[in-house]
C-alpha cells in the first residue's frame, strides 16, 4: 500500500467492494475504529447508525463484492479511483431498487417541502440535508438508473413545484452519468437540479398556479424567481458553479432567455444541460390545470427548438439517454394491452423491456408481468405512447399499491 492508494470519502460514498482503512470523523463521544472489507450494504448501514461521517479507504484492496477477488491484484496495472468505483458499484434488479427508490423519492418531496417552508419564512436552511439526499439519489442511479427514472413519471397535480425540482435532479444526474462525467460532477448536478427552482417560493400563488397565459407584468414577476433563487443560494454559501448553473436554467442560445439574456458561449455546458432537462420535465408534467404532454412530443419540441434555443448535440445525447420511450412511460401494445417501460434497449430503441398491467379490451388492471419486446420470437410491439389521463385510469394508485411495493 502507498499513500496514493488512500482516499478520504464521506459515509454516503461508501459502497460494497471498498476496504475501510480508517475512521476519521464521527458523531458522539465513543470513538469507533473499524478496518476491513465492506462486503454488503448492511455494513454501510451499520456504520451510518454508529455515527460514522468520514473515513479513509484503501484503493489497493478494492474487491469484487460478488467473488471477493481483488480488483487491483496487479500493482503495475492499478486502475484509477473512478474506474474502481465504477467496477464495484453493484447493479441491483429493477424491482428491488424500485422499492428503495420509492422511499427515497418520498423523502425528496418532504425535504423540498421543509426547505421551501423555511425559505418562505426567512428561516435558515441546513444545506447538508439536500446535499446528503442528492448523493443518495446518485447512489440509487448507480445501482439501477431505471427505478428513479420510473418514479419521475409518477406525478401528483398539486405537487408540481416539489416534484419538478426532484425530477430535474433525477433527469440531470442520469444525463450527466450518461455523458460519463466524473461522479463529483454528477452529484453536483443532482444537487443543482434539486435546488434550481428554489426561488419560486417567493412567487405569489395567484401567478405561480395561474391556469392560463400570464400577462406581461405577471411574467416579469415569475422571471424574478431566478434572481430570488440566486440570492438564496448565495446566502446558503453554495459553490459558485452551482449558483451559475441554476441561474442559467432559463437562458437560451439565441439570447432570448432570462435573467441575463446570455447567448451562445456565454452559457456554460451545465447551464445548457439544465435548460434541456428543465424544459423537458415542464412540458411532460401534469399541472392542476392541464395534463402533461407525451415524452415523444416533448422531445420533438426540443429538437425543433435546436440549435436556436438549445444545444443540438446535447439534445441528441439527452434523447439517447432517456430513449424514444423513456422509462416510466405508458405504451399501448399491439395486443390491446397497456404497459409501463422499465428499461431501454440501446440496440433496438423501439423495443424496450416493459411491464404489462392493463387490458384495454376489458378495461381492467391485470397482474403485472415483465416482457422484453426485443426478445427472440416475441411478437408484441409498441403502437403508441399513451397517457393515463386519456385512458381514464388511476395509474398512480395502481403503481403505488402493486408495483412500487
Amino acid at each position: 500500500m502507498s499513500t496514493s492508494d488512500i482516499r478520504t470519502i464521506s459515509i454516503n460514498q461508501l459502497k460494497p467492494g471498498m476496504y475501510v482503512h480508517d475512521i476519521i470523523k464521527q458523531r458522539g463521544k465513543m470513538q469507533i475504529k473499524s478496518r476491513g472489507k465492506v462486503k454488503n450494504l448492511d455494513i454501510v448501514q451499520q456504520l451510518k447508525k454508529k455515527g460514522i461521517l468520514q473515513l479513509k479507504i484503501d484503493l489497493s484492496k478494492a474487491f469484487d463484492p460478488e467473488t471477493g477477488e481483488l480488483i487491483n491484484a496487479n500493482k503495475a496495472q492499478q486502475a484509477d479511483e473512478s474506474t474502481i468505483k465504477k467496477t464495484i458499484t453493484k447493479h441491483i434488479n429493477f424491482d428491488v431498487e424500485l422499492t428503495r427508490a420509492a422511499k427515497l423519492h418520498e423523502q425528496g418531496k418532504t425535504i423540498q417541502r421543509e426547505m421551501l417552508d423555511n425559505i418562505a419564512n426567512d428561516l435558515p436552511v441546513n444545506i447538508d440535508i439536500p446535499k446528503e439526499f442528492s448523493d443518495n439519489l446518485v447512489g440509487s442511479i448507480d445501482r439501477n438508473p431505471n427505478a428513479l427514472m420510473c418514479l419521475s413519471k409518477i406525478r401528483e397535480k398539486d405537487s408540481y413545484l416539489m416534484e419538478h425540482s426532484l425530477n430535474v435532479a433525477i433527469l440531470l444526474a442520469n444525463f450527466a452519468k450518461f455523458l460519463d462525467l466524473p461522479k463529483e460532477e454528477v452529484e453536483e448536478l443532482a444537487l443543482t437540479g434539486f435546488l434550481h427552482d428554489i426561488g419560486k417560493i417567493k412567487v405569489p400563488d395567484n401567478i405561480l398556479h395561474k391556469p392560463g397565459r400570464l400577462t406581461d407584468n405577471e411574467m416579469t414577476v415569475m422571471r424574478k424567481h431566478v434572481i430570488w433563487g440566486t440570492k438564496t443560494l448565495n446566502k446558503m454559501e453554495m459553490p459558485e458553479r452551482i449558483i451559475r448553473t441554476m441561474g442559467e436554467h432559463h437562458e437560451r442560445l439565441d439570447g432570448g432567455g432570462y435573467q441575463q439574456g446570455k447567448s451562445e458561449d456565454e452559457i456554460s455546458k451545465f447551464g445548457r444541460m439544465i435548460a434541456i432537462v428543465d424544459t423537458y420535465d415542464a412540458i411532460t408534467a401534469d399541472r392542476c390545470y392541464k395534463a402533461g404532454m407525451p415524452s415523444k412530443k416533448a422531445l420533438k419540441i426540443l429538437l425543433e427548438d435546436s440549435p436556436s434555443k438549445y444545444d443540438l448535440e446535447l439534445v441528441r445525447q439527452f434523447i439517447k439517454c432517456i430513449g424514444v420511450y423513456p422509462v416510466g412511460s405508458l405504451v399501448r401494445l399491439n395486443n390491446q394491452q397497456v404497459a409501463m417501460v422499465v428499461s431501454q434497449n440501446s440496440k433496438s430503441p423501439l423495443l424496450p423491456a416493459v411491464k404489462i398491467f392493463y387490458s384495454l379490451r376489458s378495461k381492467i388492471f391485470i397482474t403485472p408481468r415483465n416482457v422484453n419486446l426485443a426478445a427472440k420470437n416475441e411478437e408484441l410491439e409498441i403502437e403508441s405512447e399513451v397517457l393515463a389521463s386519456d385512458l381514464g385510469m388511476d395509474f398512480n394508485r395502481f403503481f403505488n399499491e402493486n408495483i412500487a411495493t
